[in-house]
């Protein structure tokens, strides 16, 4: 027992210290590391492992469905057009503008005198969905499962139960709605032709989806590619969990993300992190405290949890203007304002931040997990879409409320973070990024299946 228990230290003292010491400042450098380190080993953070290698088919298949308008009721929209690869797997938007809407990303507006409304939320990005562990999605939870122990969604009995995974399951979602990609009621597609959808209503997803998937199937464009993905299977037994199969594929295979420069750290090598990187990473596991919630190699619980966010746009459901996030899933007031404690990878990428996108810049989105009470004193609502400006809910009964429940892993450990240390956490987080997610432009296919056009 002895012996193995120095043998680890030794191992972990070769890492952290290398095998050469020369000057003052590279012993400081070995020191740095060699502290990171255990806290890392403390925290039980690991290289994390990639998913499998899709069918090279089944990826080809998915990025063509992922962006092809075909599959929205009016035709007029695509997965991309709210995760899109250039703007970080999302749309940078505070909240999304779906149906009645035309551009992309950030310059994405009210088409007209077209009827139009808010999707309630941000959008959450794909990075590492396809990591085996991520099997709850959307930011309160509410589809999720494994192919072990059945899945779950809006869809409730309705939910099929033969994908893969809950990426998969959760691309079958976002074509019901009519604000997203199904269209509203008397709106015509594209062409100026009926939308056979748009009569139904968000509930009805068993008769969507036939819908959807006959728009597929049925186009010949797509024979080449239905034959490769699924041989042997027949056009007419074919339904939407073989198209949310491909997207998983496609999804799994182009926005895995690991080889960040905290990826090679984690891999053994000591100069991989910046100086200041190190530093802040010794802040993110230690007094700062943001391990307590971003934990793990993707840096998150998979939990939810209330951060006192800003009550800012549109809200949700009965609660609005508030969003009451888990809690309207649960319904168990203990889990109001709780929301999914989202991967640190990337993050960088995913402006703007937090369930409603209340906050424009990463470094602020940081300081008000800082301090959370002086944030919410001085929030400034003209950082969200100008339609939101003048929403932001700061009544004392709206405030006591998100106190009633806030987490109290919020709390930093002694002295709040000078300046200086914010900006060594900021470092670390930019260490999250993976370089090969800078430039996406070769996840776009030349062109659509359908015909139909990639511009908007």
């Amino acid at each position: 027992m002895m012996f193995s228990t120095l043998k680890k230290s030794t191992t972990l003292i070769a890492l952290a210290i290398g095998t050469i010491a020369v000057g003052t400042a590279q012993a400081n450098s070995y020191s740095t590391d060699y502290y990171l380190r255990l806290k890392l080993q403390h925290y039980n953070v690991n290289p994390v492992t990639p998913p499998a290698t899709q069918p090279a088919a089944m990826v080809e298949l998915g990025r063509n469905l992922f962006f092809e308008k075909e599959i929205s009721g009016r035709r007029n929209m695509s997965c991309s057009t709210c995760h899109s690869p250039v703007l970080g797997s999302a749309d940078a938007q505070s909240q999304s503008r779906g149906q009645g809407a035309i551009g992309l990303g950030p310059s994405r507006r009210k088409n007209g005198d077209e009827f139009f409304q808010f999707l309630p939320r941000n959008t959450l990005s794909l990075w590492n969905r396809g990591v085996a562990g991520w099997d709850t999605m959307f930011w309160d939870g509410r589809l999720g499962g494994t192919a072990a122990t059945g899945f779950f969604s809006p869809a409730g009995a309705d939910t099929p139960q033969n994908f893969s995974n809950a990426l998969a399951a959760f691309s079958i979602i976002p074509v019901t709605p009519d604000e997203e990609m199904r269209g509203f009621p008397d709106q015509p597609d594209v062409f100026g032709q009926p939308n056979e959808m748009a009569a139904l209503t968000n509930d009805d997803f068993a008769q969507i989806w036939p819908l959807v998937t006959a728009r597929v199937v049925n186009n010949d464009g797509y024979n080449d590619l239905l034959s490769a993905a699924f041989p042997g299977i027949r056009d007419e037994d074919i339904d939407i969990t073989h198209l949310a199969e491909a997207l998983g594929a496609f999804m799994t295979d182009e926005f895995t993300a690991l080889n960040s420069p905290f990826d090679r750290y984690l891999a053994g090598d000591n100069n991989a992190l910046s100086e200041d990187a190190k530093k802040g990473a010794l802040l993110f596991y230690g007094r700062a405290n943001c391990a307590s919630c971003h934990s793990g190699g993707l840096q998150t619980d998979f939990d939810f949890h209330n951060i006192a966010a800003p009550q800012v746009g549109t809200g949700r459901g009965e609660a609005a203007p508030l969003d009451l996030g888990r809690g309207a899933i649960t319904n168990n007031p203990q889990d109001n304002f709780k929301f999914r404690t989202p991967s640190l990878r990337n993050i960088e990428l995913e402006a703007p931040y937090f369930h409603n996108g209340a906050f424009a810049k990463l470094e602020d989105a940081v300081r008000h997990h800082l301090d959370p009470k002086a944030s919410l004193a001085s929030y400034d609502d003209s950082q969200v879409e100008p339609e939101h400006v003048g929403t932001f809910q700061d009544d004392l009964t709206t405030i006591f409320s998100l106190w009633s429940t806030v987490s109290p892993r919020l709390e930093i450990t002694g002295e709040p973070l000078n300046d200086d240390e914010v900006d060594n956490l900021m470092a670390f987080l930019s260490a999250l990024t993976d370089p090969s997610s800078l430039n996406m432009l070769d996840a776009v296919p030349d062109k659509l299946p359908s015909g139909l056009t990639l511009a908007d």
